[in-house]
C-alpha cells in the first residue's frame, strides 16, 4: 500500500492525473477521477482508478501466473471445452439466469459511439462521465495511433474528436442495407452486441435508444438460454431489437443482416472466452459487418488481472488461457495483442488502453488489482482486410 501512496503523491506533486498511453505512445485522458491519495482511506470506496503497479507488484503477479500455468489441462480434456463451449455457457445461464451480472450502465460513459448522431444527447450523457475529461484531453494531445499498412487514415478534421458517425460517410452507407428486407432494414443506425448474455448491456442500451427512433439493436449469443432470457425480458421488443443464437466462430454461419450495414459493434468480455487460435478469424468476420467509418468497441480481461492470478494449478489450457470450474474459459490480453489483432483485420485504432484499478471489498477488508483492456477501432473509408483482398 505504501507503493500505491508514493505513486499517487508523485503524480499530484507534478500537477497531473495519472493516465494511460495508447499504442504509439500517445497519451490518453483519465478513465476516472477517483484517485487514492491517502492509503488510510482505501476502504472508503469500492474502486480506485489509475492504480500504478510497482515493479515488485508486477514481478509478483508474473510469478503467480508462471506458477498457475506450469501444469496444463490434458489435451484430450481440452477438446471437450472447445467442442462443448456453448453447452457450458448454456448451463451457466440456466443456473444463474439474469442474476449473475449487473447491468452495464457504464457503457454510455465509455462508448458514446453506440448512440446515433445527436450531439445534444451525447453531451448530456458525457456531462457526468469520465469521457468529458478524455475528450478535452484528446483534443489537445491527439489520441490516434496508426496501425501500419493495413489501416487507412480517417477523414480529415476528425483527429482527437469522436469521429463517428461522420456526415462525410453518408454516401458510403447505402450498401447492402438499402436492398432487401431484414430485421432492422429500415433503421438509420444499427448496433450489434456480440455475446449478449442475459441482456445486461442490451436493456441499458435499449432504454437510451428510446430517444432515437431510427436506431436498431441486434444482439446474439451462442448459448440458447441466454437469448431466451433476453427475449423473455419485459423490455424486449422486436420493433427495436433482434436477438438471435449465433456462433461467431462459425464463419460460414449467416447473420440475419447483410455485410457492411452496422454502425457499431460491441465486443465486451466476449473475445476472451474464445480459443486464442480462433480470435483473429472472429475479428476479421466482424469487421466485414461494419459500414465504412463504423466502430468496433472492445473491452476485456487484461494481463495479470486478479481473476488470472486466482486460478489454481491445473486450470491452464495454454499461455494466459484458462478454464473455470464450470467449464467456461477466459483469456487475458495485453494492449499489444489487441492492437495487432484488430489492425490485422484492417481496422484503424482510435483508442487502446489498459485500465488499472484497485477493487475493494470493504466487508472483508481486502484489496485486489483489476486490469482491463479497452479499445475503439474504426473501419476506414477505403477498407482492405488482410487475407480477404
Amino acid at each position: 500500500m505504501n507503493m500505491i501512496w508514493r505513486n499517487c503523491v508523485c503524480h499530484l506533486r507534478q500537477g497531473k492525473v495519472p493516465h494511460r498511453c495508447q499504442s504509439g505512445a500517445h497519451p490518453v485522458a483519465p478513465l476516472g477521477s477517483r484517485i487514492l491519495t491517502d492509503p488510510a482511506k482505501v476502504f472508503e470506496h469500492n474502486m480506485w482508478d489509475h492504480m500504478q503497479w510497482s515493479e515488485e507488484e508486477e514481478a509478483a503477479a508474473r510469478k503467480k501466473v508462471e506458477e498457475n500455468s506450469a501444469t496444463r489441462v490434458a489435451p484430450e480434456e481440452q477438446v471437450k471445452f472447445e467442442s462443448d463451449a456453448n453447452k457450458y455457457w448454456d448451463t451457466f445461464y440456466q443456473t444463474h439466469k439474469n442474476k449473475f451480472f449487473k447491468n452495464r450502465n457504464w457503457l454510455l460513459r465509455e462508448f458514446p459511439e453506440i448512440l446515433p448522431v445527436d450531439q445534444n444527447a451525447k453531451e448530456k450523457v458525457e456531462e457526468s462521465s469520465w469521457d468529458q475529461i478524455r475528450s478535452n484531453f484528446s483534443r489537445m494531445q491527439g489520441t490516434e495511433a496508426h496501425c501500419g499498412e493495413s489501416c487507412v487514415s480517417s477523414a480529415p478534421g476528425n483527429k482527437g474528436r469522436p469521429n463517428f458517425p461522420n456526415p462525410d460517410l453518408e454516401e458510403h452507407s447505402e450498401g447492402p442495407g438499402k436492398t432487401g428486407r431484414f430485421p432492422g432494414s429500415n433503421a438509420t443506425f444499427r448496433i450489434l452486441e456480440v455475446g449478449c448474455g442475459a441482456g445486461n448491456s442490451v436493456f441499458p442500451i435499449l432504454n437510451t435508444l428510446q430517444n432515437f427512433p431510427g436506431a436498431f439493436l441486434y444482439c446474439c449469443d451462442f448459448a440458447p438460454e441466454a437469448v431466451r432470457l433476453v427475449k423473455s425480458h419485459a423490455s424486449y421488443t422486436e420493433a427495436r431489437c433482434s436477438a438471435f443464437v449465433h456462433d461467431v466462430c462459425d464463419d460460414g454461419l449467416a447473420y440475419p443482416f447483410p455485410d457492411g450495414v452496422l454502425d457499431a459493434i460491441l465486443l465486451v468480455f466476449v473475445l476472451s472466452s474464445i480459443h486464442p487460435g480462433r480470435m483473429q478469424a472472429v475479428v476479421h468476420r466482424l469487421s466485414r459487418l461494419l459500414k465504412p467509418g463504423g466502430m468496433l468497441l472492445f473491452r476485456d480481461h487484461g494481463r495479470y488481472d486478479n481473476a488470472q492470478l486466482r486460478f489454481k494449478k491445473g486450470r491452464c489450457l495454454s499461455e494466459n488461457f484458462y478454464v473455470r470450474g464450470d467449464g467456461t474459459r477466459a483469456y487475458f490480453f495485453t494492449k499489444g495483442e489487441v492492437h495487432r489483432m484488430f489492425c490485422e483485420a484492417g481496422l484503424h485504432e482510435k483508442q487502446n488502453l489498459v485500465d488499472h484499478r484497485l477493487q475493494v471489498n470493504r466487508k472483508k477488508q481486502v484489496v485486489m488489482h483489476r486490469v482491463w483492456v479497452q479499445g475503439k477501432f474504426q473501419k476506414p473509408l477505403h477498407w482492405t482486410q488482410r487475407g480477404n483482398e
